[in-house]
């Protein structure tokens, strides 16, 4: 059996939602394009798009986990996203953020933390 499939989501789990939702506006001007509460407040899910792609990022969060950070393990996994623009003006906003966690000049690329410290790759569009 052949299996196609498409990317859809990825999700994450945060500890502030609004937080979350503020930062990934902020650094990566993510939009909010669908949300599903559970009826018994349980739980909030956010999808948020680039307006490029049909790709989205899911944040969850749950009122019942301690407000206590995730345990991310070694954080080897992670979300990758491309800009477009002046990447050195890109990576220089990401600093005065306080949110570049990880630079590898020699590889063009750097890494920002999110507000529960996953990380983000930062890739020039081309």
């Amino acid at each position: 059996m052949e299996i196609k499939s498409r990317f859809d989501h990825f999700n994450i789990n945060v500890t502030d939602l609004a937080r979350s939702l503020a930062f990934y506006g902020k650094a990566l001007g993510l939009k909010e394009v669908g949300r599903k509460e559970a009826s018994d407040g349980s739980f909030v899910l956010v999808y948020l798009g680039d307006g490029q792609t049909p790709f989205r990022l899911e944040l969850t969060w749950l009122r019942d986990h301690a407000a206590t950070p995730y345990e991310l393990g070694e954080n080897e996994s992670h979300l990758c996203m491309r800009v477009e623009g002046d990447y050195d003006a890109i990576r220089e906003y990401h600093r005065s953020m306080g949110c570049v966690c990880f630079e590898n000049r020699d590889m063009g690329l750097y890494f920002i933390n999110d507000p529960d410290d996953y990380w983000i790759e930062i890739l020039p569009l081309k």
